[in-house]
């Protein structure tokens, strides 16, 4: 029965990690190389286009714009206090 118990903990377990979010590939550089060895935006490491084409060159890959490339914009933050409200009504 304990065996039991324990096999159901561990599978619940990798279950959770197995669902667990991940951070978004492959948006931090703005190039891709892709052809027959690179699929789809599997290889999105090029920080310059000219550095794209030169690891494609002499073979049969090509470079692209990362479509998922966010630049390194993060969301504004407001970091302004809040004011503090009166205890007397304005005039």
């Amino acid at each position: 029965m304990r065996n039991v118990v324990l096999a159901l903990l561990a599978s619940s377990g990798l279950a959770l990690v197995g669902s667990a979010p991940t951070h978004a590939v492959g948006t931090r550089y703005p190039f891709c190389i892709q052809g027959d060895h690179y699929p789809g935006l599997s290889n999105c490491t090029f920080g310059t286009y000219e550095q794209c084409q030169a690891t494609a060159s002499g073979r049969l890959l090509t470079c692209i714009a990362n479509p998922y490339y966010d630049g390194g914009r993060r969301m504004p933050v407001d970091r302004r206090q809040p004011r503090p409200r009166s205890i007397y009504p304005a005039d």
